[in-house]
């Protein structure tokens, strides 16, 4: 039987099964770039609290330096105020660049895939109408 003598419920059938293959090789995408990602987000907190430990111990000690420095020349009331109005200022900076870097990597959405379905889609469209 040629390509010209295939019965119309042939023709379905074969294009369901496409249709099917289509599908879950889309989802197999999907599922791959979000691991990718899943994986890269994880690497990145475990940097980032490790950083972040680091930080802390650090901004601890130049704190205590910064309040004995300006209680040689202010009250040490005064000092610990002041030092302690410069890190609100920073722990604020730092927070809105915090905010902006999630906003970026959420939501966790497979781009690509998703690309990938609409292209297949418009395809699937124009084949049916042509």
């Amino acid at each position: 039987m040629t390509q010209d003598e295939r019965s119309v419920s042939q023709l379905v059938g074969d294009a369901s099964e496409q249709l099917s293959r289509l599908v879950r090789d889309e989802m197999r995408l999907a599922t791959a770039e979000l691991q990718r990602k899943g994986k890269k987000v994880g690497a990145g907190a475990g940097l980032a609290g490790a950083a972040g430990f680091v930080a802390v111990l650090a901004v601890m000690t130049l704190v205590a330096a910064a309040v004995l420095g300006l209680a040689v020349v202010l009250p040490a009331w005064a000092a610990a105020l002041i030092v302690a109005g410069a890190l609100l200022v920073v722990a604020g900076i730092a927070a809105l660049a915090g905010r902006a870097q999630l906003k970026r990597g959420t939501p966790p959405v497979p781009e690509e895939a998703i690309s990938s379905v609409r292209t297949d889609v418009k395809v699937l469209k124009e084949s049916v109408h042509s």
